[in-house]
């Protein structure tokens, strides 16, 4: 058994759990290297205490499983089967505690969980896995520095291409282009590219709204690769840019910067955002600042921790997160920087390397 598999069976024993039913399909690939997207269909891995773990899976993904997964119980369903059937052959019925991810699991399918099994318990499993994933191996730090460099790739040859009068919204098909086109997964979110006053929008749809010379164009971006997410976010001057625009520029880069060289072993979560925040606010911009500094980052692009001024849990070696101060004035611009970082013995590592000074594109 793997590190991962000596945790997670210590965690059950402290917890008095006598199985465990994994039901997030990134949670399946994690302990098992077996990836899938199930759609409607029944996905589980069950643990148990004293018994090898098995792994249903939906048919049509039944070869898939038996050559890439870990574990080698493998059972499968058709389309036509009752998949707690199936499920109940691997859980003994009326368990003392069962845990299940009460974040994953819908009201309908834990009803009918619990009609096929009849525990006498269930307990949330998220807080063991959360716990689990908190913590990065060098492995997992090598994948997701492959998929922020992969998604560097992409923004760098993106934005080579970009021209005044282009839309927003063919910016983003070229930049989905060049994600595929270079090896990754996929997105890892909806990708965003905002010009001009829809900068100034934390979470703007990008549309068709023309890229002009003497604005501000705000890219966020990210890729899953190999199970593993990036996230990264740059803001470029399309020619040249007034003075309040590089005013809010530099405030946030700074803010950026403090932030990035605050982070260490020992320090709280909140103690960085208010270090950005502090930054931002000295030079007039605080009330811009509208979002928290930055979430965790793994398998999932948004994961634990966030980044937030009342986060008083303390950073440790291998946490990995992102830097991303922001300001954003309505109707004028909005400029986001964001780093993905990871914690070591002493200090900080920065995953993200792609320039950060303002850099004129477009023209």
């Amino acid at each position: 058994m793997n590190e991962k598999w000596n945790s997670l069976m210590k965690s059950m024993e402290k917890e008095s759990l006598t199985a465990l039913l994994i039901t997030d399909p990134k949670h399946v690939y994690y302990l098992t290297g077996f990836a899938c997207d199930p759609h409607e269909r029944f996905l589980g891995l069950v643990i148990t205490q004293h018994e090898e773990p098995a792994l249903i899976v939906p048919s049509l993904d039944g070869d898939k499983a038996a050559s890439t997964s870990s574990v080698k119980r493998i059972a499968t369903h058709t389309d036509t089967d009752n998949p707690y059937d199936v499920l109940k052959q691997h859980l003994p019925h009326g368990l003392p505690l069962l845990g299940i991810e009460k974040n994953h699991m819908s009201l309908q399918r834990f009803e009918t969980l619990d009609h096929a099994v009849q525990a006498q318990r269930y307990a949330d499993a998220g807080p063991i896995l959360q716990s689990m994933r908190l913590i990065k191996s060098e492995e997992e730090l090598a994948q997701m520095k492959e998929a922020v460099n992969l998604i560097e790739d992409v923004l760098r040859q993106c934005v080579s291409q970009v021209k005044t009068g282009m839309t927003e919204i063919e910016v983003v098909a070229e930049l989905e282009y060049l994600m595929k086109k270079l090896g990754s997964d996929g997105p890892s979110f909806s990708t965003m590219v905002l010009a001009g006053e829809n900068a100034a929008l934390p979470h703007g749809i990008p549309g068709t709204r023309k890229i002009q010379e003497g604005e501000l164009l705000l890219f966020d971006l990210g890729v899953y690769l190999n199970g593993y997410a990036s996230d990264i976010t740059r803001t470029f001057a399309v020619g040249e840019v007034n003075a309040t625009c590089k005013e809010i520029y530099d405030t946030v880069l700074a803010a950026n910067e403090t932030a990035i060289a605050a982070v260490k072993p020992g320090v709280t979560f909140g103690s960085l955002d208010r270090t950005a925040r502090q930054v931002i606010t000295e030079k007039g911009y605080g009330q811009y600042f509208t979002h928290r500094l930055g979430h965790g980052l793994g398998i999932d692009v948004h994961e634990y921790p966030s980044i937030h001024s009342q986060n008083d849990d303390l950073l440790q070696s291998g946490m990995t997160f992102t830097i991303e101060p922001g300001i954003y004035v309505p109707q004028v611009a909005g400029v986001r920087i964001e780093d993905d970082v990871a914690v070591t013995e002493t200090g900080v590592t920065v995953l993200t390397s792609y320039p950060k000074e303002l850099t004129v594109i477009g023209v």
